[in-house]
């Protein structure tokens, strides 16, 4: 069994209960042993941050970042767990990677009213 100590990151029994249980993979599969990986590494990630965080704020720097620490925690948590790009951002990136293979190929076209259209939807 693993030693919990040597390796605080590893996640308890009862979280990986939890995990299971809400697994829509109710067999043991590939896909249910993907999505058991899949939630620890981002668990595992997560505990990383926090105790990242919690160091900045009670280590040695502690001190001299009081003056901004939610701004900065914030600016960090946002650095590394970044929001995936809006239905918008992901649409107006393939249009212009549709725009460059026509290019390209010499099968230009004008995308602007396409790319108009795209930037006043809400994101």
């Amino acid at each position: 069994m693993t030693d919990y100590k040597q390796h605080p990151i590893i996640p308890p029994p009862e979280l990986r209960y939890e995990w299971q249980s809400e697994s829509r993979f109710k067999v043991i599969s590939v896909e249910r042993e993907d999505y058991m990986i899949d939630r620890a590494a981002q668990w595992g990630a997560d505990q990383e941050l926090e105790a990242c965080i919690h160091w900045l704020i009670t280590g040695p720097y502690g001190a001299s970042i009081t003056c901004y620490p939610d701004h900065m925690i914030g600016d960090l948590r946002a650095a590394r767990r970044p929001k995936p790009p809006s239905l918008k951002e992901q649409a107006l990136e393939h249009l212009e990677q549709i725009h460059a293979n026509a290019y390209s190929m010499g099968m230009g076209f004008d995308p602007s009213i396409i790319r108009r259209a795209l930037e006043q939807l809400d994101d």
